[in-house]
């Protein structure tokens, strides 16, 4: 299926490993201009070795999503190196873990800037120039916590929530401008933050095996694809939702 972004230029933060990397791969082979964003300078210029290597066009701009300036800067690098984003993944790093009522104001606060207002002000700036083309994919990667919270994840829970109702709101807000605001919820993923929670891969095996319906991990790729649709030209009639990809984990009916 050709997905019709051909040379639309989309911007992925977090985009150097894990499942940021997958996305920002998948677009590339289907032939959007990618804007890879991370903190780390030397792993972004690899992986835009590895994208041009494989015939994609692919640019870093290493940012801390985290800061207002840091975005504001990524933004203004953006419009000289490839144009403004018709196509935002929204993909940031999860705050700590915590309990609810163990957690101090300052890991509130980091948590805020990192998953919440990170994907409020990325796509503040985002707006104009789909609002401008009335085309526009805003995906925001978040987790299967929107739907059924991870014990001992406090904040992820409650700012992924939060970015969940910013995106509800904000599709019905641009619905008839041709932009689509939708979110993507992975479950358990085989990447390097999730293997820092197990002592070994036997663990790891047998958490998915106890846990997850399927039995096993989502890999970085499988949770990718419903991303990379939902950039396409197809999903256009799609906004609003959020698509788990969790191998069944998620018990309720929504």
């Amino acid at each position: 299926m050709d997905l019709q972004i051909g040379n639309k230029v989309a911007l992925v933060t977090g985009g150097s490993k894990g499942i940021g990397l997958a996305v920002s791969q998948g677009l590339a082979a289907e032939g959007a201009r990618v804007v890879v964003s991370a903190r780390d300078e030397e792993v972004l210029e690899s992986v835009i070795a590895d994208i041009r290597s494989k015939g994609g066009e692919a640019f870093a701009i290493p940012a801390d999503v985290s800061s207002p300036a840091g975005i504001e800067e990524l933004f203004e690098k953006m419009a000289s190196y490839t144009g403004l984003p018709d196509i935002l993944v929204v993909n940031a790093g999860g705050p700590p873990p915590g309990t609810a009522a163990g957690m101090e104001d300052s890991a509130w606060e980091a948590g805020y800037d990192l998953t919440l207002m990170s994907a409020v002000r990325l796509t503040r700036l985002a707006l104009p120039n789909m609002q401008e083309k009335q085309w526009g994919r805003i995906i925001n990667i978040t987790s299967v916590s929107v739907k059924q919270p991870v014990a001992n994840l406090a904040l992820s829970n409650a700012f992924r929530a939060g970015v969940t109702g910013f995106a509800k709101t904000l599709s019905t807000e641009v619905a008839d401008q041709g932009i689509t605001v939708n979110n993507v919820g992975p479950g358990y993923t085989d990447t390097q933050r999730l293997k820092a929670l197990f002592a070994d891969e036997e663990a790891k095996s047998d958490f998915a095996s106890n846990t997850i319906p399927a039995k096993r991990l989502a890999t970085p790729e499988e949770v990718a694809a419903p991303v990379i649709f939902l950039a396409s030209e197809q999903a256009a009639y799609i906004t609003g939702q959020t698509i788990s990809v969790d191998g069944g984990f998620v018990k309720g009916l929504l």
